[in-house]
C-alpha cells in the first residue's frame, strides 16, 4: 500500500501528462513561456484572485511575500507551532523573529485565541514590533479566517495564508490561497496539487505586491533580468512542471472528491476508537493528509508498528512542536506555552490518504486501528 499513491495517479493519467512533458521538451523552452502564463492564469482563476506568481518552491513563494511587505529587522511574525519547519524558517531570513502560537486541539490549525495573546504579550513585552501573521491551512483544512483576519486588522498585522497543504480547500464558496492579503502553496510531488519536483505560487489581488514579487523572484528584474533594479532571488518554475500541473489541474476536482469520499470512511469506522478530524462547518479539506489522535505517545507509536508490519504506511507530523527544534532554541519560548501542540507532537499519526484507495485498502487500515 502507497502512503500517497503518485504512481496510480501517473498510470490513470499517463497518456496526457506524457503528450504534455513531450510536447514541453519539442518545444525546447525549459524556463517560462506560454505554459507557465497559461498556469498562472488558470490557477488566478480558480482560486479567485487577480494574480498567481510561479516560483521554484512552497518555501520561496512565503519568503517572496515576506519580501514584498519589507518584513525585517525587529519585527514579529505569528506563525502556528505545529507546522512543517518553512513557514517559520523564512522569518529569520529577512531578519525578522517567529513568534510561536499554540493550535487549536480539533482542527490542528492555529487558534485564533492564541494569536490574540500571544500578540498581546508581544505589545507588552515592547521589544519587537507585531508585523504580520502566516496562518496555515494545516493537512488540508483552510485556518478560523474570520477570526484570524479580525485580529489582524484590530492589531494592524498583515496576513499570509500558508495553503501549502490546503490547496483545493475551501470556506463556503471561496478557496483557499484567497484569505490572505498574500497566500501561498506548494507543489511538492506530495501535495494536493503536486508537480514532478519542486514548483510552488504566490496569490494576491494587490498590483503593488504582484509587480515586487514578480521582479523579485526573477534576480530583481526591471524590464528584463539584466536591468536589475532590487536585490532579488532566482526562483522560477520550470516549464516541464507548469505543464504537467496543467495538466493534473483538469482532474484536480474530481481527486478531491475522492479524498473526501475515503476521509469519510475513515472518520466513520474509527471516531470511536481514536480522535479523528474535525472539520469545521462550512469548511471542505482537501486532505493533505488524514490524522488521527491517540490517547498518548505509547498507543500511537503501538499503532504505527502494527501498520508497518502489516505493510501499511503512516507518518507522524510533527514529531516536534517548532518551539522545540533547535534550530529556534535561540528564541527561548517558554516552556509550556503551547501546550495543544506539544500534545499533538506526542498523539497524532498520519494514515495512507489519495485519491486512489480502494475500499478494501481503507478496510484493512481501520481494522488495524
Amino acid at each position: 500500500m502507497e502512503y500517497r499513491d503518485l504512481k496510480a495517479q501517473y498510470r490513470q493519467h499517463k497518456e496526457a501528462i506524457d503528450g504534455a512533458i513531450r510536447a514541453t521538451v519539442e518545444r525546447g523552452q525549459f524556463i517560462g513561456g506560454e505554459p507557465v502564463t497559461r498556469l498562472e492564469e488558470a490557477l488566478a482563476n480558480y482560486v479567485g484572485v487577480r494574480h498567481c506568481i510561479s516560483c521554484a518552491n512552497g518555501t520561496d513563494a512565503l519568503l517572496l511575500a515576506l519580501m514584498a511587505w519589507g518584513v525585517g529587522e525587529g519585527d514579529a511574525v505569528f506563525v502556528p507551532d505545529f507546522t512543517f519547519f518553512s513557514t517559520a524558517e523564512v522569518v529569520p531570513w529577512v531578519g525578522a523573529e517567529p513568534v510561536f502560537v499554540d493550535i487549536d486541539g480539533d482542527t490542528f490549525n492555529m487558534s485564533p485565541q492564541a494569536l490574540e495573546k500571544a500578540v498581546n504579550d508581544v505589545r507588552e513585552e515592547g521589544r519587537l514590533h507585531p508585523r504580520a501573521v502566516i496562518a496555515v491551512d494545516l493537512f488540508g483544512q483552510c485556518a478560523e479566517y474570520e477570526k484570524i483576519r479580525g485580529i489582524a486588522e484590530k492589531y494592524g498585522l498583515l496576513l499570509l495564508e500558508d495553503a501549502a497543504q490546503g490547496f483545493g480547500g475551501r470556506i463556503g464558496e471561496k478557496r483557499a490561497c484567497s484569505f490572505g492579503d498574500i497566500s501561498t502553496t506548494s507543489f511538492f510531488p506530495a501535495k494536493p496539487l503536486g508537480c514532478y519536483g519542486d514548483g510552488g505560487a504566490v496569490f494576491t489581488d494587490n498590483d503593488e505586491w504582484a509587480a515586487l514579487l514578480r521582479s523579485y523572484k526573477v534576480h530583481g528584474k526591471g524590464i528584463d533580468k539584466y536591468d536589475n533594479i532590487r536585490i532579488g532571488m532566482n526562483s522560477r518554475l520550470d516549464t516541464v512542471q507548469a505543464a504537467v500541473l496543467l495538466e493534473k489541474l483538469r482532474f484536480f476536482e474530481e481527486e478531491l472528491e475522492r479524498c473526501n469520499k475515503a476521509a469519510d470512511f475513515y472518520t466513520e469506522r474509527l471516531r470511536d476508537r481514536v480522535k479523528t478530524p474535525t472539520i469545521l462547518p462550512g469548511h471542505y479539506s482537501s486532505w493533505a493528509q488524514y490524522t488521527v489522535r491517540f490517547a498518548d505517545e505509547k498507543q500511537r507509536e503501538a499503532a504505527a508498528s502494527r501498520l508497518k508490519e502489516a505493510g501499511i504506511p503512516s507518518m507522524i507530523y510533527y514529531r516536534k512542536p517548532m518551539h522545540a527544534l533547535e534550530a529556534f532554541a535561540y528564541l527561548q519560548t517558554r516552556e509550556g506555552s503551547c501546550k495543544t501542540a506539544d500534545e499533538a507532537s506526542r498523539t497524532c499519526l498520519s494514515l495512507p490518504m489519495h485519491a486512489y484507495l480502494q475500499e478494501s485498502e481503507l478496510d484493512a487500515v481501520t481494522k488495524l486501528i
